[in-house]
């Protein structure tokens, strides 16, 4: 799975006018479930976001994750995260997993932050979708399952 975080103080996502999801302090997570991905991905993936130290302590390092803030997570579903730009100029998605597997992994994805006590809202799967934000910091930061230990 690739996940692209951005530390923000608050995050809201719309379709069609309408507010579905939204976070106070904490993570707008965009994700995209790849080819190959499974539950056990999903939730490994969630584990280490829940624990990554890159909210300020009080010294102002980055060394307090998202379960020691109490802060809370906005999941939207990005398949463009898979976006294959090495030849031509128009990006190719073939790597980003089939509609439906890719679903139930964004949904289980966002399930597994919220056992770990994170409050989760979500976007819409498929939907064309309104996302704000105000980043904090700003952090972004890129993870990606397939190259990490």
């Amino acid at each position: 799975m690739r996940a692209l975080l951005q530390r923000v103080t608050e995050a809201s996502v719309s379709v069609d006018n309408r507010l579905i999801g939204r976070c106070g302090p904490g993570l707008l997570i965009l994700v995209c479930a790849m080819q190959g991905d499974d539950k056990t991905t999903a939730a490994k993936l969630a584990a280490k976001i829940s624990k990554l130290r890159i909210f300020k302590d009080d010294q102002g390092k980055m060394n307090r994750s998202l379960l020691d803030i109490g802060g809370s997570a906005l999941v939207v579903s990005q398949f463009t995260l898979a976006a294959d730009t090495r030849s031509g100029n128009r990006p190719g998605f073939s790597t980003a997993a089939r509609p439906d597997e890719g679903r139930a992994l964004y949904e289980g994805f966002a399930a597994e932050l919220a056992l770990l006590g994170i409050p989760t809202e979500t976007g819409e799967f498929g939907a064309d979708m309104a996302v704000s934000l105000v980043n904090d910091g700003p952090v972004t930061i890129w993870i990606d399952t397939e190259n990490q230990a």
